[in-house]
């Protein structure tokens, strides 16, 4: 403000605006409130009683480099086929042991292992063949190629444990439908950050298509890489192992 020293000088506490740019480094930020501090104890005389406080902008700045929304979608049309294939492959291992496929192959020579692999192995190629078609006709997997590729195929393992939780706990085609449309409805609500940012809170961290939808927008619309991304990489492949154990072993006690 202009009449900065005059309100110090009464006694006065004045509001002094530090505005910094997202990519600011934190460590300058601290040095330019040191040097406003010093720039009034040379001009006053005695030092500045200074309260600072910094206000949080989530986001990065998109000024001038808004994402159109026919370009938002595009990561959501990868994660919701991704996510279709939960119901996909509930539906065939559930139909398969309504005719007795399932327990027909058992009853020869086919082994448990080898009929779960199998299954796993159908749910994921599906998801990920079907996932990287849709970028590769958009132009949307020339960002980071083999980033995304990681991210689909990580993402489609755990898909594919989820599938193996819901034909597990189904009974028939309608259970399957039911639990499918729940589990893939929890697991779509990371997606609505990318429609409209700010829209939901931390807590959707805890649902692990977070980070492959964190990642899926990221990659495409800001070119982010291997060094940002690697949490969620970790995450994603901690969060498969848990799944696809959970899932062989509850799939397997049904069928043995």
């Amino acid at each position: 403000p202009e009449d900065l020293l005059q309100r110090i000088s009464f006694g006065e506490r004045p509001e002094v605006k530090a505005v910094f740019g997202p990519s600011f480094p934190p460590v300058m930020k601290k040095a330019v409130v040191k040097f406003i501090e010093q720039i009034v104890f040379l001009l006053q005389g005695e030092p500045l009683n200074i309260h600072a406080e910094e206000e949080l902008i989530l986001g990065p700045d998109m000024t001038g480099r808004q994402i159109p929304m026919r370009d938002r979608l595009i990561p959501i049309y990868a994660i919701f086929i991704i996510l279709i294939e939960i119901m996909g492959l509930a539906i065939l291992i559930v139909e398969e042991q309504e005719r007795g496929t399932l327990s027909a192959l058992l009853v020869a020579s086919v082994k448990m292992e080898s009929l779960l692999t199998a299954k796993a192995i159908t749910g994921i190629g599906f998801a990920f063949l079907q996932a990287v078609l849709l970028l590769a006709v958009t132009g949307a997997l020339a960002a980071n190629p083999l980033l995304l590729l990681t991210g689909l195929f990580l993402g489609s393992i755990l898909v594919s444990g989820l599938g193996f939780l819901v034909a597990a706990f189904s009974r028939d085609m309608m259970t399957v439908i039911a639990w499918s449309i729940l589990v893939m409805l929890v697991l779509f609500l990371p997606t609505f950050n990318i429609l409209l940012p700010g829209l939901i809170s931390d807590w959707v961290r805890i649902i692990p298509s977070h980070y492959l939808t964190d990642l899926m927008h990221r990659v495409v619309h800001f070119d982010t890489g291997w060094a940002q991304m690697w949490k969620n990489l970790v995450i994603l492949i901690i969060g498969n192992l848990g799944f696809l154990a959970l899932g062989t072993l509850v799939l397997r006690r049904k069928l043995a």
